[in-house]
């Protein structure tokens, strides 16, 4: 069920990403707050909100990290590569492109399962 947030509240979320670039303090003045309002108190009622706002901020910049990595492909020697790649990696694990790990498990020999001891087998 979605909550239904105050305009000032909504106009906070709307800027917080785009005009305010993640600064909080500046998305407050966009969003027209008091200067006196708590920055904080107006994040602890907007948590869960902000959290999906970063998730959805996330998942539009997610394209540009795949095609950021792409680009150090085609040209390795551009200057900030290890810095380049390290951000775009850490933007796709955080969107669920993580890299996958696949693990062979094999052997040569058989379990056997034992059915479990008797008390009576103690004696």
């Amino acid at each position: 069920m979605t909550r239904v947030l105050t305009d000032q509240q909504q106009k906070f979320l709307d800027v917080l990403f785009e005009e305010a670039a993640g600064d909080v303090v500046a998305a407050k003045k966009l969003a027209g707050y008091h200067g006196a309002s708590s920055t904080s108190s107006i994040l602890k009622s907007l948590a869960d909100e902000v959290n999906e706002a970063t998730r959805n901020y996330l998942a539009r910049v997610a394209p540009r990290a795949a095609v950021s990595m792409h680009g150090v492909l085609l040209d390795p020697t551009q200057l900030g590569v290890r810095d380049k790649m390290a951000a775009a990696k850490d933007i796709l694990d955080r969107t669920g492109f993580a890299k996958t790990e696949k693990v062979e498990v094999g052997g040569t020999g058989a379990i056997f399962y034992l059915p479990p001891k008797d008390k009576s087998d103690d004696d």
